[in-house]
């Protein structure tokens, strides 16, 4: 069913959004309670949603309403950009650009990835996010974000329309105190049976690739813990609580920042790492940037 929006109708929901109360939004529009009221009926009967929940006196955006207010953000902000040009006022200074990671990746990488993008001919400003790569996927769908990076592929089983631009992979080393280290480097990998092992959380491919491995070695370590946060899972390696993996590509970094030392190299299971972005067809000059230096250095 198509949706015909009263745009006026969508700046009261805007207003109302951003004041928490039709009775705020009222006073800075200068129109009635009940007409703003009556309009948000409107357009909520034009959408088939509701738009806002009653929590005790104020009003709570819904799940469409939360939805509603990130396009309604967008096409405000673009009005008022658009009066700034038509005045002879263009916008000054640096173009936003946003990225999201997940928050398994190690933040070395992520750093090393970003940096080509902030060093073209143009002037960026970066805002980086991170969390659960779902939620950060249902982000780039509604162009909060410029570029999600990953481990793991965008596939059809998330209606999300995006394009997947793979940067290269990885191979594996695994990492410990220098106690642990020293314990179970003799042996490896057979010696990481009933090893102490932190890992992440299953939601990344890369977990699911090393417990196949795992399972194939016939090795069964003791999970001392599961994390989604890797800086936090690097932290509790370096306190000594179990053994942990990282990309091979940044193991000298790993050993200096955290005091740790390797215990074996696994070449056998590779961290493949994805770019998605809301175009088949790189346009945007940061993500290219990202793109080709990933491609012809960083994983080369």
């Amino acid at each position: 069913m198509a949706v015909n929006f009263n745009y006026k109708h969508l700046h009261y929901f805007w207003m109302v959004a951003h004041e928490g109360s039709i009775a705020k939004a009222s006073e800075k529009l200068h129109i009635t309670p009940q007409t703003i009221s009556g309009q948000l009926s409107l357009l909520e009967d034009s959408i088939g949603n509701k738009l806002f929940s009653r929590e005790g006196r104020g009003l709570r955006l819904t799940e469409t309403g939360r939805l509603v207010l990130s396009y309604a953000d967008e096409i405000f902000d673009l009005g008022r950009e658009l009066g700034d040009v038509l005045r002879g006022n263009p916008q000054i200074g640096p173009s936003e650009f946003i990225v999201s990671a997940a928050s398994a990746l190690p933040k070395t990488i992520v750093q090393k990835i970003i940096e080509p993008g902030l060093q073209i001919d143009q002037d960026i400003s970066l805002t980086s996010r991170e969390g659960p790569v779902e939620n950060i996927l249902a982000d780039l769908a509604i162009h909060k974000v410029d570029m999600v990076l990953s481990d793991t592929p965008l596939t059809g089983s998330l209606s999300i329309k995006a394009y997947n631009h793979k940067l290269g992979e990885s191979s594996l080393t695994f990492f410990a105190s220098k106690i642990l280290a020293e314990k179970y480097r003799p042996g490896f990998p057979h010696s990481l049976n009933h090893a102490p092992m932190l890992l992440p959380t299953s939601q990344y491919a890369i977990r699911r690739s090393v417990d196949y491995w795992l399972e194939e070695q016939q090795i069964y370590p003791n999970i001392r813990g599961q994390f989604d946060d890797s800086a936090l899972m690097k932290s509790f390696g370096q306190a000594g609580l179990g053994i942990f993996f990282m990309p091979t590509i940044i193991a000298e970094e790993v050993c200096f920042n955290f005091n740790v030392e390797i215990v074996g190299k696994v070449e056998a299971i590779k961290q493949t790492f994805y770019a998605i972005t809301a175009e088949r067809k790189v346009k945007h000059p940061a993500v290219a940037a990202i793109c080709d230096t990933a491609r012809t250095f960083l994983f080369a």
